[in-house]
């Protein structure tokens, strides 16, 4: 595995030292390969992306993919590779990316991007995508990416062997974590696990949080710039908060968020906030549903669902158009995305997956997504664009030590007042 890191990191960064004349014979010519650029590196992510390479292969075995790989969680170190080749004018054919803001205010607005709605129409695809989906991966009345997934963001993984031995049930609302977390506080067992050597799992965390405070559409709201961070509601999130930082493990700034969701299943923690590919993370290690772990939405967010979303879209001047618009119909299609989504860890987009291909979990999974209330994610870049995205984090990072709250609100308001849609 850490050889096909690193030769996925060297294909990304060489390419950035290549930096083609725009206009050029070479820039126009086509070849017979596909780059597709991503941060899917390891465990069943990597392994997700390599079916749905086999099937491309399948239908296209003249065609060679270069799997351009860039390792780091959330895609941090592989979005700085990417804006130094887009900039530079040297786009690879296809990249990764999350739907909604992070894709459109980035490389949308900015005029870097075809819109690819043709590929869904041209494919008769359209109607096979839920209208929020749809909402979210467009400007303008055009699509600009196609979604591969859905992953949800407000799940609370937890340890049945120790709520058992404490005759506990798992948490339905804040009050009831609290709680149950005094109770593992006093047996010496962290009530929550958190690994935030990179402090996006703080933000994950902290979505969460609000979305149990505020419900849907002030949820919404708060990140559209209509809701202040001095609202009651909002300040009652960053209390809870606050507070459940003392609830934590110790060891949190120098743990990895896959290694916080394997405390939970290990027994060394009660329970994990984090996005459904912690499921994909248990399989991949033996893990057992229902023994080593189960999940519930996280306290105080049932019959909501915070999605992101991974897509990928068509580069203006992308070296082999015609061989992206064949990659970005796989992708939209029943056979790709049920190739991709049961290893992931994550469900389909569409609304026609083959259930039968997918486990327990992501079957449930399935069933809230069509019933639920579905916002986006904040973290994921979903619901706001990458600067400000940049900034929360930022402020998370002091947040989640010095846990002030007055100040966060002054800090987080600023970050809005600057950021949010005008």
């Amino acid at each position: 595995m850490k050889k096909r890191i690193m030769v996925g990191l060297l294909v990304a960064l060489m390419a950035t030292t290549m930096i083609f004349a725009q206009g050029t014979s070479d820039a126009k010519a086509e070849s017979n390969t596909l780059e597709i650029f991503s941060w899917w590196t390891a465990g069943g992510e990597a392994d997700g992306l390599e079916a749905m390479y086999n099937e491309f292969h399948r239908q296209y075995p003249g065609i060679e993919i270069i799997n351009a790989t860039v390792a780091g969680g959330a895609g941090t170190n592989a979005k700085a590779v990417l804006a130094t080749r887009m900039q530079g004018g040297n786009p690879p054919d296809s990249f990764q990316v999350h739907a909604g803001h992070e894709l459109i205010d980035t490389w949308v607005v900015s005029g870097f991007m075809e819109p690819v709605t043709f590929v869904l129409e041209d494919a008769g695809y359209m109607d096979k995508f839920p209208e929020d989906v749809i909402d979210i991966i467009s400007y303008e009345g055009e699509v600009y990416s196609i979604p591969v997934n859905i992953h949800r963001s407000n799940v609370m993984w937890y340890s049945p062997k120790l709520f058992a031995r404490f005759n506990l049930q798992p948490p339905k609302t804040m009050a009831d974590f609290f709680r149950v977390a005094e109770v593992f506080k006093a047996n010496g067992i962290p009530a929550l696990a958190l690994g935030d050597n990179e402090i996006w799992a703080a933000t994950h965390l902290l979505e969460s949080v609000i979305l149990a405070h505020t419900g849907p559409d002030k949820y919404n709201a708060l990140w559209e710039g209509n809701v202040m961070w001095n609202d009651a509601q909002v300040r009652s999130a960053l209390n809870d908060f606050a507070k459940m930082m003392g609830y934590i493990n110790r060891d949190h700034a120098a743990l990895a968020n896959m290694d916080a969701a394997g405390y939970v299943a290990e027994g060394k923690a009660a329970m994990n906030v984090m996005g459904d590919w912690a499921a994909g993370y248990y399989y991949s290690q033996g893990f057992k549903q229902g023994e080593d772990w189960d999940w519930v939405p996280t306290p105080g967010t049932s019959g909501n669902f915070i999605m992101l979303s991974d897509s990928f879209g068509l580069p203006k001047n992308a070296p082999n158009r015609d061989n992206v618009i064949k990659w970005l119909t796989l992708c939209a299609s029943k056979e790709g995305q049920d190739a991709f989504n049961p290893i992931k860890g994550s469900i389909p987009s569409r609304i026609d997956g083959d259930r039968s291909k997918y486990d327990r979990y992501l079957n449930a999974a399935m069933d809230d997504f069509a019933s639920n209330a579905i916002v986006p994610s904040v973290a994921h870049g979903a619901a706001i664009s990458e600067p400000w995205l940049t900034r929360i984090n930022d402020i998370m990072s002091v947040f989640v030590t010095d846990l002030n709250v007055d100040k966060a609100i002054t800090e987080f308001q600023a970050a809005a007042d600057r950021y949010a849609p005008k």
